[in-house]
């Protein structure tokens, strides 16, 4: 089949090379929104660190690196990539050793995939790499619901290189579909290191029940040297067996999508001039001010909330009256939709007064969270 004919199967039009449609099912594939940082140094275990959607998966190693935003994408894809830079080496791989790079989706999210059922459709992951040296990665499209697990190889050279993998279609036994829902049903994986437990089998290049020994054989370690690095974007994951050329959203559209996972009101990501105004609330008590912060978007599920954990960094206003806040602030409760806030001082309040929470200084934050 021709790759027009391809297109038109899955409902897209080609007009000068550009393929129209929303196709990309990863959030976040040009590296483009970092909201928590741009740069987190010593990372040694899992989390979310600096790209939005973008989870480290970390286990059992000496290893450690800095993750970071770098303005270093290929010319006519992304102006920005993820870079992973090895600052301890752990040569020494023990068996329950792994470094994964990872995102996750909502089942909600792929049921245009037809996964587990009759009718299933092929994935195909598309993605731009470059390391210091030539190594052998695995690209792993792991579904979570059904324990069932699709890996490929992939190679790195010095230079910018785009690699394209198609997923087989998985129509399994008629009865193990993604759910319908906001949980995490499946994840996209790039293994970058790790010991026997994955690694001593036979790579499951075609859809398995999940055997942990055969998810990452043939890989090399990320973490071999203190001169490795590892650079991904313009990551893409689309249904059908053609890679399209990379489609481009706008920065507003991708903060948005981002936003209904994490949302950060802090000062270095520019949304104020001065010192931070989180929101307005209103005196419940001589004591403490309960702030009505509106989300965005819709968040995935009612999210917790992270801040920098010291109470000098938080300020509140009733009036015009500036108390400091003697204790970190608190989520009283929240939905996908907004969430309130409790600040807290010795005294000083009137009861039923307007107010506001603010930063003390730069280093205050709220993070509302609702990740997979």
């Amino acid at each position: 089949m021709s790759k027009a004919a391809e297109l038109a199967k899955w409902g897209e039009v080609s007009t000068n090379g550009q393929v129209s449609g929303r196709r990309n099912i990863i959030i976040n594939g040009a590296m483009n929104v970092a909201q928590r940082s741009t740069s987190v140094t010593g990372v040694g275990g899992a989390g979310y660190y600096t790209h939005d959607r973008w989870k480290i998966e970390m286990g059992s190693t000496a290893g450690r690196l800095t993750m970071s935003q770098t303005a270093d994408g290929p010319n006519g894809v992304s102006a920005n990539c993820l870079k992973l830079d090895c600052t301890t080496a752990d040569t020494s791989i023990a068996a329950a050793e792994y470094l994964i790079l990872s995102q996750l989706f909502e089942g909600q999210d792929l049921q245009g995939i037809g996964k587990g059922v009759s009718g299933a459709k092929q994935v195909t992951l598309s993605f731009y790499v470059k390391a210091n040296a030539a190594f052998t990665f695995i690209a792993e499209f792991q579904d979570q619901d059904n324990v069932r697990l699709n890996g490929n190889t992939f190679a790195t050279t010095t230079d910018w290189v785009r690699h394209e993998i198609t997923f087989e279609a998985d129509a399994d036994d008629g009865s193990s579909p993604f759910d319908d829902d906001n949980a995490a049903s499946a994840r996209i994986n790039f293994w970058l290191h790790a010991g026997s437990n994955y690694s001593s089998g036979t790579l499951a290049s075609g859809w398995e029940n999940r055997t942990d020994v055969n998810r990452s054989a043939g890989i090399d370690s990320f973490f071999s040297s203190t001169d490795n690095t590892f650079f991904i974007t313009g990551v893409q994951m689309e249904v059908g067996s053609v890679a399209t050329p990379f489609e481009h959203r706008s920065f507003g559209e991708e903060l948005a999508l981002c936003q209904r996972y994490t949302y950060i009101i802090k000062q270095s990501n520019g949304q104020f001039t001065s010192i931070n105004r989180f929101g307005m609330g209103i005196t419940v008590n001589t004591t403490q001010v309960q702030l009505l912060l509106q989300h965005p978007v819709a968040m995935r599920a009612a999210p917790t909330l992270t801040t920098s954990g010291t109470a000098s960094d938080y300020n509140m206003y009733s009036g015009a009256y500036n108390v400091a806040s003697s204790v970190v602030p608190a989520l009283a409760d929240g939905s996908q939709y907004n969430s309130r806030i409790n600040f807290v001082a010795s005294s000083g309040l009137t009861a039923g007064q307007g107010a506001q929470g603010t930063a003390a200084n730069t280093d205050a934050f709220l993070l509302l969270s609702s990740e997979l």
